[in-house]
């Protein structure tokens, strides 16, 4: 389920840290190791002089801003995952998965990704394996742009074994709270 079905900037933000200089190379450097092909773009995304917010929100959720432009978002201190905006206009950053045109509205509904929905005709998996706990971009069939952000519950390889079951954890999609937010002051 989304973690931001309910998300709502007046009662989920219950505080907000300007970070110091180590704090923020430390943020940095996780995100350039979780997101490699990100890294080339870090100093426009996440300028130096530029101030690192951490935004502390309900239900042991952060989110990361540089302007007040939420970039990225964890959850329980887990890994740094993109907002879907950011993914957007890097959609190289992660690793992508497509579901088939039927499983559109249920995402977008806040529903996790079946199994069958990512192995169907329509669907596709990259060849290599994935392992279980790896976060995602989720695209559809016939669309463009990623609808959402997920968290793989099993490998790929079990997903195509299994086929059956929540593949993905629907993290972040199109038209939730957190994508209405654009930005925070």
């Amino acid at each position: 389920m989304s973690l931001f079905k309910k998300f709502d900037v007046n009662e989920s933000v219950s505080g907000q840290t300007k970070t110091k200089s180590s704090v923020q190379r430390a943020i940095r450097t996780k995100i350039a190791e979780q997101y490699p092909a990100l890294e080339p773009y870090l100093d426009d995304l996440i300028p130096k002089k530029s101030p690192l917010v951490l935004v502390k929100c309900k239900d042991h959720i952060q989110l990361l801003t540089v302007n007040g432009k939420i970039l990225f978002f964890n959850h329980y201190d887990g890994p740094w995952m993109p907002v879907l905006r950011l993914l957007h206009q890097y959609p190289f950053m992660m690793p992508a998965l497509q579901v088939d045109r039927g499983a559109i509205k249920f995402i977008l509904s806040s529903a996790n990704i079946m199994c069958p929905g990512l192995t169907s005709p329509g669907a596709w998996m990259p060849a290599e394996s994935l392992p279980a706990e790896s976060p995602v971009a989720i695209f559809a069939e016939g669309k463009h742009f990623p609808l959402a952000i997920g968290w793989l519950k099993m490998s790929t390889d079990d997903i195509r074994k299994i086929n059956k079951g929540i593949g993905v954890d629907n993290l972040h999609h199109l038209n939730d709270l957190l994508w209405k937010t654009e930005e925070l002051h």
